[in-house]
């Protein structure tokens, strides 16, 4: 999701439980003109008249409520056992903090939603935080899916395979891993262990020999016959067993079978017997296995250093520890600990299953409600905790660890970012340390498939969820002309910006925020292409530059262009040229990328897809069928009228696609 405000739905949100809330709307009244969020003296009479008006009507039952400013941006969003009580809270500014003090300022209009139990009203608020991201909410920035192992339920002989994404196929999942590194290590052990098949149905099915995966022991090659359907769903069940945490009685078994082969003097069986054994014990030496007490469980420590936190996630299944990933929210400075982890929480499992046990690093409000709430999106009980001493114990403070030492990498990594934007800031005469720097660039072969970039570069180094791509649409560019694709793209994404900052948008409501420096991948034309553009737009304030490379085309010789200023060049090993160099190749890198998207796109295209009424199966069953769409052009209608799904109106229009009049 962008990090910009998207617009408030005005109907209720989709709640992932069974039961649905009902709707209360309360009007919005005459707005008022927001404070300024900056300072800590914000009035705040306004913001308690507006809630003391609308307490009166609030309900006295459970939901959620959300605080609007007068544009209609989303200030706070927060649960409720009652309504009423929960928002007259908001009316008496000597218990506020001045946080909350900030927010009731800048509040002119109030939107509820009742849920039928507090449980629901949990989940609703955990939904709405993490679509909506609320300026004065805990809010969980970096929210991407975690991979799973595979064993699929839907082919007579299973296969064994990596997955991310809704667990729409049938099979048994085992997970979640923190990293799809982590899931890769264990599927190439387990693939020793357990020579399961890996490749796609398609793939098996057209198999006539085995694969090289059956040459290096790490597939029973099913596909031809060289494994019964017994013995491989033996191992079938062996997988399962191991990934559910039953590895001792897995080993104890391989090694009976291993003793018997090499007392029978099978001794190839018994080599393979061997070679599996070894295999787990690889996965037992890089994991930690069979951990007491701990089953199922994640771990969850916060540390806080210098008004910055860190939220450190261990994942153990089976007794298994499947990684770790860490996380830093965004709040603010003053927020407590244990609200900071109930509002993570919340969101980091809105759109996935917890386990059965959570464990914290600190005490939460109301745990027991926590629990609930998970326990609902998950199907079982589960339980959330705050451990003091034991095993379980010892597992948190191994977490809290990590989160330090990642705060500090990351602090480190921040204070290094900003020196060398010090360094972009004195080099380009800019007025203060930016925040946001563009960078453009365009790709193409021979003019097909023209590619407008934008990369996106601050603080806290690639804001990758603002990279933009642009196709070129203006036809009457000629092939390779890199001037007129950069006007074009230029022109696109500042002209918006222009016509946001004229309909009276603040910057962090416009469709992304104005940038402190342009940073062009060309030379002198690229930037005075990009002159005329901020010229006809009558864009001033934004930081322009051209970054070209040298005579020869070296890394280390760029030369710098400014408007008004003779090209120069930096020294070869200077730590700001490295810097600008990164930016530039990062831009070229996803140029390249979305450009080969694109031309492998259009390369799979079919004439048949300008056949109208033609949709993907049609058109697989003509290919089918003839083979190519040149023979399907050349086709009679009768012909056409024999395939299954072509009835003779859509013979007709195809025939007369191909054949004109």
């Amino acid at each position: 999701m962008s990090a910009d405000s998207p617009s408030l739905p005005v109907a209720p949100v989709a709640l992932a439980t069974p039961a649905t809330p009902e709707v209360t709307l309360i009007a919005p009244v005459a707005p008022v003109a927001p404070a300024e969020p900056a300072g800590p003296a914000v009035p705040v009479v306004d913001g308690i008249a507006v809630i003391r008006r609308e307490i009166r009507t609030l309900p006295n039952l459970p939901g959620v409520y959300r605080m609007l400013a007068g544009d209609g941006m989303l200030l706070y969003v927060g649960k409720a056992k009652s309504l009423r009580k929960r928002v007259a809270n908001y009316a008496n500014p000597h218990g506020l903090s001045t946080r909350i003090r900030r927010m009731v300022a800048e509040t002119a209009s109030l939107e509820i939603v009742t849920t039928r139990t507090e449980v629901e009203a949990l989940l609703l608020e955990a939904n709405l935080i993490k679509r909506l991201k609320p300026r004065y909410n805990v809010v969980l920035r970096d929210d991407k899916s975690f991979p799973y192992i595979l064993i699929t339920g839907d082919h007579p002989w299973p296969r064994i395979t990596k997955h991310r994404g809704a667990r729409s196929i049938a099979g048994e999942y085992f997970g979640p891993f923190a990293s799809a590194g982590a899931v890769n290590q264990t599927l190439a052990a387990l693939e020793r262990a357990f020579p399961l098949r890996s490749c796609g149905d398609a793939e098996f099915a057209a198999r006539t020999r085995p694969c090289l995966q059956f040459q290096i022991k790490r597939c029973t090659a099913p596909c031809v016959g060289r494994i019964a359907a017994p013995a491989y769903g033996a191992i079938v069940a062996e997988a399962r067993d191991f990934l559910s945490g039953r590895s001792q009685q897995i080993q104890q078994q391989l090694a009976l079978r291993m003793s018997e082969a090499a007392a029978a003097q099978d001794y190839e069986a018994a080599a393979i017997y061997r070679d599996r054994l070894r295999a787990m014990a690889h996965i037992h030496s890089h994991q930690d296995i069979n951990v007491l007490g701990v089953g199922e469980a994640d771990v969850i420590a916060l540390v806080e250093v210098g008004g910055q936190t860190c939220i450190e996630v261990f994942f153990f299944r089976a007794g298994q520890n499947f990684g770790n990933r860490a996380y830093f929210p965004a709040h603010a400075g003053e927020t407590e600990p244990g609200e900071v982890l109930a509002a993570f929480v919340g969101q980091f499992y809105d759109a996935r299953p917890a386990p059965a046990q959570v464990l914290l690093s600190h005490a939460v409000g109301n745990p027991a409600l926590l629990g609930q709430a998970l326990a609902l999106g998950a199907g079982r009980k589960v339980t959330v905790s705050a451990p003091e001493r034991g095993m379980k114990r010892a597992l948190v403070d191994h977490a809290l660890y990590n989160a330090r030492e990642a705060l500090a990498r990351r602090q480190a990594e921040q204070s290094a970012q900003a020196r060398l934007l010090d360094g972009v800031a004195e080099l380009f005469a800019l007025p203060a340390r930016p925040q946001r720097i563009e960078v453009y660039d365009n790709s193409h072969i021979q003019g097909q498939a023209p590619i407008g970039s934008m990369i996106v570069a601050g603080p806290e180094g690639f804001i990758k969820g603002a990279y933009r791509k642009f196709n070129i649409r203006d036809g009457a560019i000629a092939p390779g002309d890199d001037y007129a694709m950069m006007r074009e793209v230029l022109s696109r994404r500042f002209g918006r910006l222009a016509k946001a900052a004229e309909a009276g948008h603040p910057p962090d409501r416009i469709a992304g925020q104005w940038p402190d420096l342009v940073l062009i991948d060309g030379g002198k034309g690229q930037l005075t292409v990009a002159l005329e553009v901020f010229a006809a737009l009558g864009i001033t304030g934004v930081a322009l530059a051209a970054i070209a490379k040298g005579p020869d085309r070296n890394a280390g010789r760029e030369q710098f262009f400014r408007p008004g200023s003779s090209p120069f060049m930096l020294e070869p090993h200077h730590p700001v040229l490295y810097f600008l160099q990164r930016l530039r190749d990062e831009a070229h890198r996803f140029a390249i990328g979305t450009h080969r998207a694109r031309r492998a796109k259009g390369l799979v295209r079919s004439s048949l897809d300008e056949v109208q009424g033609i949709g993907p199966k049609r058109k697989q069953a003509l290919l089918h069928h003839f083979g190519s769409a040149r023979d399907v052009a050349a086709a009679g209608l009768a012909d056409l009228m024999a395939i299954p799904g072509i009835n003779r109106a859509v013979a007709q229009v195809i025939y007369d696609h191909f054949h004109g009049d």
